[in-house]
């Protein structure tokens, strides 16, 4: 959209009744001395400063990269000297630099690949998609060939032909081990090259099979999608993908970004974005952010996310050696210390996956996360209008399903399923039971989290499920109580069910959490896919799927609750998944509507206001990477990171005009008193 020129504006009334009563106190103390010319001075903006003792302001004064006056226009004329830079804001809206506390930046930068860009494409639409990427990346036979960005939860329609993705995917390529990466980072789908490159423990190649999902791999046959016969229908979810060697969606750039790297600096300043918080970072992203330190690209504050696999650190007896695990983060933390720029103070835990289902496999693929109750079992069918819907739910505690569960040998042979699902209207693999898995053994969270909080480590959990915010929420109050810290910014990512028990605890722990406001909206395409399988659903409307009745619309991404409770907002794109657009407004918007154009909100009570997430994206932020003393607000003596919008987006939400606020654009950043984005002239 052409920015708009606000020049000459008259300030919104608003504004000008918050000037009128906050005064010269708004300004810092000018001494009595006049004070030295100021590198830089913006005049005439509406500055949101996210300073509670002067909230708003006119202009500001910068030396040496940091804020040496916040206040009115007439005030700064003190600080202007024949060398200062005098920049206008022409009234525009101002605000600190942003801050993305979960987001996975080597993953953001468009570079060439192989994408969907989360498009609904059918599985017919597939195999010439994926030919056309081998051709133009000239992928040599043998090579993997990574689609990422790929939707999981809409298009994936089957036809008659090509029932299965795995069928699709090989009608792409049977000279290619092809890879679908799901735009979440938990879902993918393989041909049946690729899954034949299954490795066992030991490194022993047995493939995926029907046979090996009951003997080799048994463990990870809740990760595995099957067709009726019982062989992989091609989707491999979670850690499975591993015992491929499949390729990494956060990881899969990484060669083409080392030759590029100024991409994520780059497209994180043309959107407001001052500081991020990496959430996945191993040890081959070190190099990168060497490589942008080196080269002096780093136009931005990184807190890094450390992520181990504490299971991969089992010694000769098969117990974890914690102290091993810790010793390589320090040697990290370290590696950063003293840098203004870097840091790597925190440890990343998973807790669990994601909580979404397949229902088009058949049976349909259960989600992974742990509830605290058993998942249902939704028989799906198509509706009038195509579509697909709920037909019914599998009485799995009847006694034609206890007797399945106690003879599974019965139902291996495929006309044996079929004979069955002919005579009870389902897959007789719909009888099973499961409550999920967390991501490792619930000691092994509590143990490691514990070991990490000793160590000066703070901690950042990925929690979706109810069952696993609360293993989180036990494992930080453990640390806690081990060291007595209570201090630091241990946060929570994602939280997509909590229970009202532990947003109890939640608030009483005063955790940071990182939400994705853009994930809460009622989704027709997402909902299929999650709330079946927690609730019994009738048909397939909005109202169906959202009845304030059920538990898992009152618990969705409980912002507000957590809010009220105690716990402590901040803002995380999780970027790339569903985009590469981290979308800082987007986001914005969503924590304010919680709906879709066009659509209806989803648990509109948990809905917040425009500035509770703009505290969330800065000075909250900055509180999350422990750096609130050097940025987040607009005070004197912080770090000079603010950004210009080319809208007001406080004006938009005050004229219940929301939605426009996720077009806001960014027209300047400056970093560190230097501006590092200037948005292309109109």
């Amino acid at each position: 959209m052409t920015p708009r020129s606000l020049r000459g504006l008259a300030l919104s009334a608003s504004f000008c009744a918050l000037l009128s009563l906050a005064g010269p106190a708004l300004a810092a103390p000018i001494p009595s001395s006049a004070p030295a010319p100021a590198d830089l001075v913006l005049t005439h903006g509406r500055i949101t400063t996210e300073d509670a003792a002067h909230p708003a302001a006119e202009a500001l004064a910068v030396t040496g990269g940091k804020l040496v006056y916040v206040g009115d226009d007439a005030g700064v004329k003190a600080f202007i000297g024949p060398r200062t830079r005098v920049e206008d804001a022409g009234g525009r809206r101002v605000l600190p630099g942003l801050v993305d506390a979960h987001i996975h930046p080597t993953g953001i930068a468009d570079l060439p690949s192989c994408s969907l860009d989360s498009r609904a494409v059918s599985l017919a639409e597939l195999p010439p998609f994926i030919k056309a990427c081998i051709q133009r990346l000239d992928i040599k036979p043998g090579q993997w060939v990574g689609v990422d960005q790929w939707n999981f939860t809409s298009g994936n329609e089957p036809s008659p032909d090509l029932p299965t993705l795995r069928a699709a995917l090989d009608r792409a390529s049977t000279d290619h081990p092809v890879a679908l990466l799901g735009n979440d980072g938990h879902h993918g789908a393989f041909n049946s090259r690729a899954l034949g490159l299954a490795r066992t423990d030991k490194g022993v190649v047995v493939g995926f099979s029907r046979a090996s999902l009951a003997k080799e791999f048994a463990g990870f046959r809740t990760l595995i999608g099957v067709d009726t016969a019982g062989e992989p229908n091609g989707t491999v979810n979670e850690e499975a993908r591993n015992a491929m060697g499949a390729p990494d969606m956060l990881l899969v750039a990484l060669p083409e970004l080392m030759k590029a790297p100024a991409k994520v600096p780059e497209r994180l300043n043309s959107l407001g974005i001052t500081a991020v918080q990496d959430a996945f970072v191993v040890p081959d992203s070190l190099a990168y952010y060497d490589l942008l330190r080196a080269r002096g690209l780093l136009s931005f504050r990184v807190n890094l996310m450390q992520l181990y696999n504490p299971e991969e650190f089992r010694d000769g007896a098969g117990a974890i050696d914690y102290a091993a695990v810790i010793a390589r983060a320090d040697a990290v933390r370290r590696r950063y210390a003293g840098d203004d720029l870097i840091r790597a103070e925190a440890v990343k835990i998973f807790a669990d996956g994601v909580l979404e289902g397949n229902p088009y496999a058949n049976p349909p693929t259960l989600p992974d996360s742990p509830a605290l109750t058993p998942y249902l079992q939704p028989i799906f069918g198509p509706a009038a209008d195509g579509k697909l819907e709920v037909k019914g739910y599998v009485d799995t505690a009847s006694p034609l399903c206890q007797a399945v569960r106690a003879h599974p040998e019965a139902y291996v042979d495929a006309a044996a399923v079929a004979a069955f699902t002919a005579a009870h209207g389902h897959h007789p693999g719909q009888c099973a039971l499961s409550s999920g898995k967390l991501q490792h053994d619930r000691q092994v969270i509590l143990d490691y989290a514990r070991a990490a909080h000793l160590a000066g480590f703070t901690l950042h959990i990925h929690a979706i499920s109810d069952a696993a915010v609360r293993t989180a929420v036990d494992a930080i109050e453990g640390a806690r109580a081990a060291d007595g810290n209570s201090r630091l910014p241990d946060t929570l990512a994602h939280l997509q069910v909590v229970t009202p028990q532990d947003v109890a605890r939640i608030g009483r722990d005063h955790l940071y959490l990182a939400y994705t406001y853009s994930w809460a909206n009622a989704d027709p395409d997402y909902d299929l896919t999650v709330v079946p399988f927690l609730e019994h659903i009738k048909g397939h409307s909005y109202a169906d799927y959202h009845n304030p009745d059920l538990a898992y619309e009152r618990q969705f991404y409980p912002v507000r609750q957590t809010r009220d409770a105690g716990g402590i907002l901040v803002a995380g794109s999780d970027a790339p998944v569903n985009t590469r657009d981290p979308q800082p407004f987007v986001n914005m918007q969503f924590a304010v509507t919680r709906a879709l154009p066009g659509l209806p909100p989803a648990n509109p009570a948990e809905r917040i206001s425009l500035s509770e997430v703009v505290e969330a994206y800065t000075l909250n932020g900055a509180r999350a990477m422990g750096r609130e003393d050097t940025f987040g607000s607009l005070t004197v003596g912080k770090s000079a990171d603010f950004i210009v919008l080319d809208r007001d987006i406080f004006a938009l939400a005050a004229a219940g005009k929301p939605e426009a606020i996720g077009e806001t654009k960014v027209l300047q950043t400056w970093f560190r008193g230097e501006r590092v984005y200037l948005a292309p002239a109109p």
